[in-house]
């Protein structure tokens, strides 16, 4: 019988086997969320409600924090917050006794302090705070633009006008009111 080299996997598959298990070790370890077959049974269109709730709420801070650092900027903020407001609302997936949005504040200052959950800074003049909040505004519409690739019919309706309403805004937080055009 003739000797014969044991079989050695190749070092391209030794590799590829390294990387799909750090991934899923980052995938499973790393993560407070649900574990992947928690997650698998969660329907799409819900998970994808959830997340774009999150995403309105994350703005609707940052309308609160810009409505705080500059309270005569609120006659032009209150109501676009208010719409944002009512996207999330929208959003929210039905009868899952998820947490509602924050109803849209009242027309008057915020408050002296920015909410704690805003992740950036209000820039200290009010007209990079407007460029700041239409940037994050037009960064969220072209995100629900891209999900609307993977979203259930009814879901990307919703999505494809919601992007519409943030392109919207971002011309309305850019555009000089009062200015002649």
């Amino acid at each position: 019988m003739p000797w014969t080299l044991p079989f050695r996997p190749s070092r391209r598959s030794l590799l590829a086997g390294a990387a799909g298990a750090a991934g899923a070790a980052l995938l499973t370890g790393c993560s407070g969320g649900p574990s992947p077959e928690e997650e698998a049974r969660i329907p799409l269109e819900r998970r994808m409600r959830e997340a774009a709730v999150r995403e309105s709420e994350r703005l609707l801070e940052r309308y609160d924090a810009t409505r705080a650092a500059h309270p005569a900027l609120d006659e032009r903020l209150a109501p676009l917050r208010a719409a944002v407001a009512a996207h999330a609302a929208a959003l929210a997936p039905a009868a899952t006794g998820s947490r509602s949005p924050r109803p849209a504040s009242p027309s008057g200052p915020v408050g002296a302090a920015a909410p704690t959950g805003s992740a950036e800074p209000v820039p200290p003049k009010p007209a990079e705070a407007l460029t700041a909040l239409a940037d994050a505004e037009r960064k969220l519409s072209e995100a629900r633009t891209m999900d609307l690739a993977g979203a259930p019919g009814e879901l990307a309706r919703l999505l494809a006008s919601l992007a519409a309403c943030g392109a919207v805004h971002v011309h309305l937080l850019t555009s000089n009111p009062g200015a002649e055009s």
